[in-house]
């Protein structure tokens, strides 16, 4: 799973990066409000954990700008404050959990692993379009008895095309979800990995085609199941 962490004390934000992928997760970690807004709203995480105290905008706003903008990436808020007034606030703000510090990391864990099987917010481990199922735990796409590795960015660029089959995707829009709203990543770079991510899809005998929409992006088309 890729995990958000924004939490502008950067030992902190180190020492829960290193919580996390310890425990098998792919970590991004940003330091304001801002950079959480603009991350999130990629919608390629799984949880977001969000400090409440952050330059440029507070967590509170941070959930609700990304919820105004329809992201229902579930929030985990970390704060210093136990008031129930915050909590509420926090709550009320759009978040899904919130847990005070000091904490161990097995608390923290166990906070993830509450939200991740909600219902409603629960974080499939396979994701399937056509004759195809991406693993999103493994990386690995597979079709009948066929299966490959892709590498991570194969792997984020396929999960946006693969999670909204029929729609066209813009270069500028796989650029911000699949590199970060502040990459230097090129059309280049995505044309490449479309090509690589093409090469794979074939290798496992899919009917399916990422299809070149000229001037507009790229489309996931199914094809015959």
């Amino acid at each position: 799973m890729h995990i958000l962490v924004v939490e502008d004390d950067v030992r902190l934000a180190e020492a829960l990066a290193r919580i996390l992928e310890d425990n098998g997760y792919t970590v991004d970690a940003v330091h304001d409000g801002q950079a959480g807004i603009d991350y999130g709203a990629t919608g390629i995480y799984d949880v977001i954990i969000l400090d409440v105290m952050l330059p440029k905008a507070d967590g509170f706003t941070v959930a609700q700008h990304l919820r105004r903008a329809h992201v229902s990436t579930p929030i985990l808020l970390l704060t210093a404050r136990d008031a129930t007034t915050d909590k509420i606030a926090g709550l009320d703000s759009g978040a899904d959990d919130y847990m005070t510090k000091p904490f161990s990391p097995a608390e923290l864990m166990a906070h993830l692993r509450a939200l991740t099987r909600r219902q409603g917010d629960v974080v499939f481990e396979t994701l399937v379009a056509g004759d195809l199922t991406l693993n999103l735990e493994s990386l690995d796409l597979t079709c009948g008895d066929a299966a490959v590795r892709l590498s991570q960015k194969e792997f984020a660029i396929a999960r946006i095309l693969l999670g909204s089959p029929g729609a066209v995707i813009s270069k500028e829009a796989l650029i911000t979800r699949a590199w970060g709203p502040d990459s230097s990543a090129s059309d280049n770079n995505v044309e490449a990995y479309i090509s690589f991510l093409r090469k794979k899809i074939a290798h496992v005998g899919s009917t399916a085609k990422i299809e070149t929409i000229r001037s507009v992006g790229y489309r996931f088309a199914e094809g015959a199941q």
